[in-house]
């Protein structure tokens, strides 16, 4: 025997000694059938919540979820840790790494199936940092929600905090003279993070006054009035927002004199069609704005999906949206008493495209404002993680075909059992419910939607009237994200005969 082939039989005793098992002979690549990945829970997750108010009549309540999950971890953690102010980050970053295993969180969960809450009040609290492991990842969601009462700055405002990442687009947003608009900018890891802002106008690119690129210290959360960004008051504006090195999160805080205020979250990734779920029965304004990042124009057929089929608004049948151009156009009175969903498919030619809706509801001084941006399919499962006893509505829409789903009111954050319903959404249509509360419920609880068959977007309308004024926020829900791809491995050992 030649000391190649000792040399060879050596090492792989030596690799079926360190993994239990080794294949002697190498697989037949071309006969053998390719197997799945595993779909398996995540470990970890991580999550963003900006600062939520300037305002010292702010209340905030923060809701935190995560839904049972099947194969997972048996025991987790998940908490929110406040954020270093922007303005100290530099003389406070070290300290706060070195403070951190010690500093007690803003947030702490280690339970699944249950929400836990906190809350903040005032003009002083900072944007909360999130993270979660083991059995409280898969599907975290945590929820913000801030009461601003009537008068100046009024409003519901509502929002799924969000996965850090790097590209974010906000069509939706304005440089107005009656709007203030902020991006705030979070910052999660250990480096600064450099973010450019873009703003596209109906004209095109908004020329820029000084520097759009800002520096993000770590840890640390800022926010950039989007008017002190360009002298042009616009009223329709598109704002793309992509970190040059390092991930953020990011949300468009917009106060309107007339209207009220809320956030803008960002839109869903450019695609060729979009849904746009979850426009109240008594909307009294609905505005569509989109834009497309691609070097050619797109027309898009506009759709109104509700209880009954599908429409096309009078005058409204569809919108032409020139490259690097902000679109708009008001549908009015859109849904005429009845809830629906507006859903954009392309003419012809499918070109990527980027919207959002702002709706009203209410009149003249007693109104309030929400965003709707176009939103991905609920796929496995999505969550609302704050609801109350009364002022939730879900909305459900199957734009492909019929489809079923299975709706979880969770247990109470203060007591209460948790009950199940199914639903079958027609296809073509939008269905509106009033979920089944949990049975003795105290507290909030949380929403977990669950697709069984078909595709179907969702979105939740929370409102709670205040004076008069019908205050309410809309959150789209997109799929969790809480499976993840998992490769089957098998060793070859033929890689040590090269």
């Amino acid at each position: 025997m030649s000391r190649t082939t000792v040399s060879l039989i050596a090492a792989g005793t030596a690799l079926a000694a360190l993994t239990g098992f080794a294949a002697l002979n190498a697989p037949d690549g071309d006969g053998a059938p390719a197997q799945a990945a595993a779909q398996r829970p995540v470990d970890r997750s991580s999550l963003l919540c900006p600062s939520p108010s300037a305002s010292e009549l702010a209340d905030t309540a923060y809701v935190s979820f995560t839904p049972k999950s099947k194969g997972g971890a048996a025991k987790g953690e998940a908490r929110l840790d406040r954020a270093v102010d922007e303005s100290k980050a530099e003389e406070d970053g070290e300290k706060k790494d070195k403070d951190d295993k010690d500093r007690k969180p803003a947030l702490e969960a280690d339970a699944v199936g249950k929400p836990v809450t906190a809350k903040a009040s005032g003009a002083e609290s900072p944007a909360l940092i999130g993270a979660s492991d083991g059995a409280l990842a898969p599907g975290w969601t945590v929820q913000q929600t801030t009461e601003m009462p009537p008068g100046e700055g009024r409003g519901l405002l509502g929002l799924s905090c969000g996965a850090p990442d790097t590209d974010f687009w906000f069509p939706g947003a304005s440089t107005a003279e009656e709007r203030a608009d902020y991006v705030h900018l979070t910052n999660p890891d250990p480096t600064a993070a450099v973010v450019d802002i873009e703003l596209f106008g109906p004209e095109g690119a908004l020329e820029s006054e000084g520097d759009p690129e800002f520096t993000v210290p770590p840890h640390s959360s800022r926010a950039v009035l989007l008017s002190t960004l360009t002298d042009e008051p616009v009223t329709n504006v598109t704002a793309h927002v992509t970190a040059r090195t390092g991930r953020i999160g990011a949300a468009v805080q917009v106060a309107d004199e007339k209207l009220g205020a809320d956030w803008l979250a960002a839109s869903a990734d450019p695609s060729g069609s979009l849904v746009l779920p979850g426009i109240p029965e008594d909307a009294t304004s609905v505005r569509l704005m989109a834009f497309t990042p691609a070097d050619e124009d797109a027309d898009l057929k506009i759709a109104l999906m509700g209880p009954s089929g599908s429409i096309t608004p009078a005058g409204n049948e569809t919108l032409h949206i020139k490259s690097g151009m902000t679109a708009a156009t008001d549908l009015g009175e859109l849904t005429r008493g009845e809830p629906g969903s507006l859903v954009l498919t392309p003419t012809d030619r499918s070109v990527p495209v980027v919207a959002a809706l702002r709706v009203t509801r209410g009149k003249g001084a007693k109104q309030d404002v929400a965003f709707i941006p176009a939103a991905p399919a609920v796929g496995e499962r999505a969550t609302s993680a704050d609801n109350r006893a009364k002022g939730s509505t879900l909305s459900l829409t199957a734009p492909h075909g019929t489809a079923k789903v299975r709706v979880t009111s969770s247990d109470g954050s203060s007591g209460g059992t948790s009950t199940t319903k199914t639903y079958t959404v027609r296809s073509g249509t939008t269905l509106d419910v009033e979920p089944e509360a949990p049975s003795g419920l105290k507290g909030a609880y949380a929403l977990t939607v669950e697709t069984l068959s078909g595709t179907v977007h969702a979105a939740r309308m929370l409102e709670l009237p205040d004076s008069g004024v019908p205050m309410f926020t809309v959150q789209t829900l997109p799929y969790d994200r809480g499976m993840v791809s998992v490769p089957r491995a098998e060793q070859d050992l033929s890689v040590l005969q090269k």
